[in-house]
């Protein structure tokens, strides 16, 4: 399934039905009497979560969404129908936003949470309700007030524990294929992964957190280079992240201005996203200049008091401590010490 993260979408809540202009056939009633029913309310637009929904893909095909009308009144007193409302399903995690202004009308991050966007149109009154003793057959109604329109901007932000970062191939997809059960296309060349990739880990005792894969963050990447402006969104729901450096492009290389450069873009993007908690994981331990290479950049983190994982995720050597680190900081203990 192709992942979308962002869609702009024209929604329209339905008009009321108009009111009726109708007379009653009796005897010694002026014109029979007035009997038109009221028309009935548009439908409203509420957008709700849906579990079984992990991309946007479905509105990009469907830009123009609009709820039912009201039905208009009838004769004999007959009410309009309300228009049946509309129901737009979306991820959780889906931010909507005036797609004018840019205003943030809903943050939907709750499982199965719903917000009532656009009213629907108030239906007409039909003759019969303007009846008065000096006018008892009325021969007007009201029409139906018109239904809400507006252009929004939908965008997804991801709902995940820990979010993934670093340069492109440094093994963050051999990474959480190593975790979890997500099975993400890995290769030697940048920017194989080019959207985000959700895995569950299945910690001890049944334990579980959601780790997302972040592609394709690169230096100027919140100005647009690479494919991080467009995902650098989805770090800012995330707990705790893990900063993976390869150090096996030394000297060509150097990861530790790799390190600074993807925090200058969080910064840059979102002062927030700098000040979230951070472990540091130096990957491919299994490769002889890797090990060689570990010596000259430890102590620099040793300094910063920055705890550093050395892993293979080809291997699995050393995954066991870090996910044991990653419990800490998510629950504030890991298993055995609960």
């Amino acid at each position: 399934m192709k992942f979308v993260d962002e869609v702009k979408i024209q929604v329209r809540s339905g008009d009321g039905g108009a009111g009726c202009v109708s007379f009653r056939r009796e005897k010694f009633i002026p014109l029979g009497g007035p009997d038109g029913g009221d028309g009935g309310k548009g439908g409203d637009v509420v957008f709700q979560v849906s579990p079984h929904l992990a991309t946007l893909l479905d509105l990009r095909h469907k830009p123009h969404l609009k709820a039912d009308r009201g039905k208009h009144g009838m004769g004999k007193d007959r009410h309009g129908a309300q228009g049946e409302d509309l129901t737009v399903f979306v991820p959780q995690g889906t931010v909507i936003k005036d797609a004018e202004t840019d205003e943030v009308l809903a943050d939907l991050s709750e499982q199965e949470q719903s917000v009532l966007l656009l009213k629907g149109g108030r239906g007409g009154q039909g003759n019969a309700r303007f009846a008065t003793s000096t006018n008892k057959a009325p021969k007007f109604a009201q029409p139906g007030e018109p239904g809400e329109e507006r252009w929004l901007r939908l965008e997804l932000k991801l709902m995940a524990d820990v979010g993934l970062l670093g340069f492109p191939s440094v093994g963050k997809s051999s990474f959480i294929s190593k975790v979890s059960a997500a099975r993400p296309k890995i290769a030697e060349y940048p920017f194989t992964t080019l959207a985000p990739n959700l895995g569950v880990v299945h910690y001890k005792n049944y334990r579980t957190f959601v780790v997302a894969d972040i592609p394709g963050l690169i230096e100027g990447a919140h100005q647009g280079a690479g494919l991080g402006h467009r995902f650098l969104k989805h770090v800012e729901r995330t707990d705790l992240l893990l900063h993976i450096l390869d150090l096996s492009w030394m000297p060509d290389r150097d990861p530790i201005r790799e390190y600074q450069a993807i925090n200058r873009e969080l910064e840059l993007f979102n002062a927030e996203l700098a000040g979230k908690r951070q472990i540091v994981v130096i990957n491919k331990v299994d490769l002889p200049a890797v090990r060689e290479n570990l010596p000259q950049v430890l102590p620099w983190f040793a300094e910063r008091g920055l705890k550093v994982f050395p892993i293979s995720a080809a291997t699995g050597e050393g995954i066991p401590p870090l996910l044991d680190e990653i419990a800490r900081n998510l629950w504030g203990k890991a298993e055995e010490e609960f």
